[in-house]
């Protein structure tokens, strides 16, 4: 049973607040990187090339909080986090604090493939992806009038929602591949607002990412800070792994107990390592999709 799942943030996503056209464009861009993905997979393709592939797409779009969509620190510029995992051997790569490169999730990769770490910071980063040909753009080619308008409300003291912060706009992907190997990736532009080189969870290994084939992998989007604290998504493998859980009871465990426990909030995309999907979150909706060789495909939001 092979099959992916992705996610596109989950905060407070109310029928009420979104358009008819805003809500068409988002289940486009996320049915095109579903599908992309599941094609991947479909012709034979890794985990590791269908997460790449699915989460690169989700940078690309303007929509989420991710690559050229991505929200702004309180220099008013856009810092971006990614991180990649091989659940065969436990593989991973990490950038964090990027301003430059156009598909942060490329560059976490080639962290993993062609340096003997696992995560890189800021110019260092950038520097490396120089080396290995990582596509880098100015930072004119982030700028969204929406997300510039947010950063100015923060600016001023307006309250903004979750969704505003772009706590919830964190795109990721999981998969597993007809070899039976599972694959993780995990990309965001932080919060808002955000200072002080501020890092989130998402290219925490363990944290807000993380695969291993004796499990299960897990991408996730929310309050990073309580993502780290709680370790969820080696949490939400470690109930597989140790436990015999399946994907969406531990899922559901961790995003009820260990998450909101400590008064966290956002949502968990899981596959397991016999193919089962979870998609969890405990906030108001969270856009999400699978598609597994079952002929399961499905796009949702609320």
């Amino acid at each position: 049973m092979f099959g992916i799942a992705i996610h596109g943030g989950a905060g407070v996503i109310s029928r009420a607040s979104m358009t008819p056209e805003s809500e068409a464009a988002y289940r486009r861009d996320l049915e095109s990187a579903l599908d992309a993905g599941y094609a991947v997979l479909a012709r034979g393709g890794s985990g590791l090339d269908a997460v790449t592939t699915a989460v690169r797409i989700l940078e690309d779009s303007p929509l989420f909080n991710a690559g050229r969509g991505a929200v702004f620190n309180h220099e008013g510029i856009n810092e971006l986090d990614a991180s990649i995992m091989d659940g065969k051997d436990l593989q991973a790569g990490a950038v964090a604090g990027v301003r430059h490169v156009r598909n942060p999730v490329l560059l976490a990769r080639a962290v993993m493939e062609d340096s003997p770490h696992v995560m890189l910071t800021g110019t260092g980063a950038e520097e490396f992806a120089l080396e290995r040909g990582v596509e880098l753009v100015p930072r004119s080619y982030f700028f969204t009038e929406r997300r510039w308008n947010q950063l100015e409300r923060a600016r001023k003291g307006d309250r903004l929602s979750a969704a505003d912060l772009g706590y919830y706009g964190t795109v990721g992907a999981v998969a597993r591949d007809q070899q039976g190997n599972l694959a993780a990736a995990t990309s965001t532009g932080g919060m808002t607002n955000k200072r002080w080189g501020r890092v989130g969870d998402s290219p925490v290994i363990g944290a807000g990412n993380y695969a291993d084939n004796r499990s299960c992998a897990v991408s996730a989007t929310g309050s990073g800070e309580y993502f780290i604290r709680s370790v969820l998504a080696h949490e939400i493998a470690a109930l597989i792994r140790h436990r015999g859980l399946d994907a969406a009871t531990a899922a559901r465990e961790a995003v009820s107990q260990s998450l909101a426990g400590i008064g966290g909030d956002g949502g968990v995309i899981v596959i397991d390592h016999a193919g089962r999907i979870a998609m969890e979150f405990n906030t108001e909706g969270m856009f999400r999709g699978a598609r597994d060789a079952s002929g399961r495909r499905e796009v949702s939001i609320y």
